[in-house]
């Protein structure tokens, strides 16, 4: 854009500079035809004010199309940062909903280890209880064929102490 800037500079030096140096050329008088009527104005004068004008509405056009261009722009721009805005917004509202989903399921898996925790001690002290009564009948079963085997060995002692005298005596 600054190589064209400097283009445009350049041919309106150069025809000022033209200007300047043919000025009574273009201030001469000649006559000019405007479909109904002839005059007699300085064609050159004519077509330098013509140049002036069109370059002046050619430069109102571009700035025009420059501002217009611009507020464009920022009208984007604002459209994009609303729509950053609504994504950002709705991204933390995922978030948030994760989270508190997140916080849901570990409060029940909590409460489900605890459910469970609490079952498998319940199962835990039956099968304590009944390995005990298990082990206390095991001891009350020991002890009945121990006592019977010490019956048994004191009645064949017994037997023994009562023969052993009477096989002295023969």
């Amino acid at each position: 854009m600054k190589i064209f800037s400097l283009l445009i500079l350049f041919l309106l030096a150069f025809v000022g500079a033209l200007a300047f140096l043919n000025w009574e050329t273009f201030t001469a008088p000649s006559p000019l035809s405007l479909g109904v009527a002839d005059i007699h104005v300085p064609l050159g004068l004519v077509m330098m004010t013509l140049l002036v004008v069109f370059t002046v509405l050619f430069l109102a056009f571009a700035m025009y199309l420059q501002g217009s261009a611009l507020l464009q722009a920022r009208r984007h721009e604002k459209a994009l940062q609303t729509n950053r805005d609504l994504a950002d917004k709705a991204e933390a509202s995922r978030f948030s909903a994760l989270q508190t989903q997140l916080e849901i399921e570990l409060k029940n898996l909590h409460g489900a280890g605890s459910n469970h925790k609490v079952e498998i001690l319940s199962r835990l002290d039956a099968l304590d209880e009944k390995i005990s009564a298990l082990l206390k009948q095991s001891e009350n079963i020991f002890s009945a064929y121990f006592g019977e085997l010490e019956d048994r060995l004191d009645k064949e002692s017994q037997a023994r102490v009562i023969s052993l005298p009477s096989e002295k005596d023969n």
